[in-house]
């Protein structure tokens, strides 16, 4: 046998490991409330996967908040976020399962993330995951964030490993253009209002579940 082409996973965490989009949306209500806006289901889902700075950014400009309520309402959407996950996140299924599928068979371990570094702390440690880990990678501080394909890169970067050498575990699809743009192959859990749709096409497999993943779709994608 040679060298497997794959030895490397990376994981997303909002939506993917934790099922926190419901709590960003709620933090995200909590905060716009105050300043007399409400976002639809639908709109929401087209900043899903952005990461706070500019969702928060996104969603003021097009209700002519003034910009220097920025920062305050970045800071604000995350704390109220950190408090409802501590609170009440729930894993999502099958997390438990793919992190030992992918110890068992040696593979290096990442999560890549568009929250802030304390969020990824916290829920790293509600999922139980921590000794599974070799890096954590935030694109927070970053120039770019997902669809860019930064902190994938950055993630691959700090586990020693080329991108190409990667697989990465996405639910949306800012996050699956990120992945894609950083050449790894891209496993979408979309979820399940949205796994019907065909712009998961880009993906190299989609799941309804991380527990469905197994030893066959290791091979294929590999």
């Amino acid at each position: 046998m040679g060298k497997r082409l794959l030895d490397t996973v990376i994981f997303d965490m909002d939506g993917l490991l934790i099922d926190s989009e419901p709590l960003w949306a709620e933090a995200a209500d909590e905060l716009f409330s105050k300043y007399g806006f409400k976002l639809s289901h639908e709109q929401y889902a087209t900043t899903t996967g952005l990461r706070t700075r500019e969702f928060v950014q996104w969603w003021f400009r097009f209700h002519n908040i003034p910009e220097s309520e920025d920062p305050k309402g970045e800071q604000e959407i995350i704390q109220l976020v950190s408090d409802k996950v501590a609170a009440k996140g729930k894993i999502m299924p099958g997390v438990g399962y793919i992190f030992d599928f992918f110890a068992q068979h040696e593979f290096k371990i990442g999560l890549a993330s568009s929250s802030p570094q304390g969020l990824i702390e916290l829920v790293v440690d509600i999922c139980g995951i921590r000794n599974f880990l070799n890096a954590t990678a935030s694109a927070g501080q970053l120039a770019y964030g997902k669809p860019h394909p930064q902190v994938y890169l950055d993630c691959a970067a700090k586990l020693d490993v080329a991108p190409t050498s990667c697989i990465a575990f996405e639910d949306s699809f800012n996050g699956m253009i990120a992945a894609k743009a950083a050449r790894m192959k891209c496993v979408v859990v979309p979820h399940h209002s949205q796994l019907k749709e065909e712009r998961w096409g880009a993906a190299d497999l989609k799941l309804s579940s991380l527990q469905n993943f197994g030893q066959l779709h290791l091979d294929i994608i590999g």
